[in-house]
């Protein structure tokens, strides 16, 4: 059962495509992990796979679509539009 769950946390972000796809699986593996060597058992690591995935969302959708970050040549970071 643990091979299977670490084999589908290495998988699930490779198969993403959107960022809010990738942001939800990069942390349902992770939190998946972090649950899983806290509470030594599958049920924390498939609560940890929960909330990290839920907080991989919320992380991914703050991102605006179409808008890219720039630095300027003083190195302040802006969004504007993506070329």
């Amino acid at each position: 059962m643990k091979k299977t769950l670490l084999a589908l946390a290495l998988v699930a972000p490779l198969a993403s495509c959107t960022a809010t796809e990738r942001g939800a699986g990069i942390g349902a593996a992770t939190g998946a992990v972090v649950g899983g060597v806290a509470t030594n058992s599958v049920g924390g690591a498939a609560a940890g796979a929960v909330i990290g995935g839920a907080a991989g969302v919320l992380i991914a959708q703050a991102e605006r679509p179409g808008y890219c970050i720039y630095r300027d040549r003083y190195g302040r970071r802006y969004e504007a539009e993506c070329r």
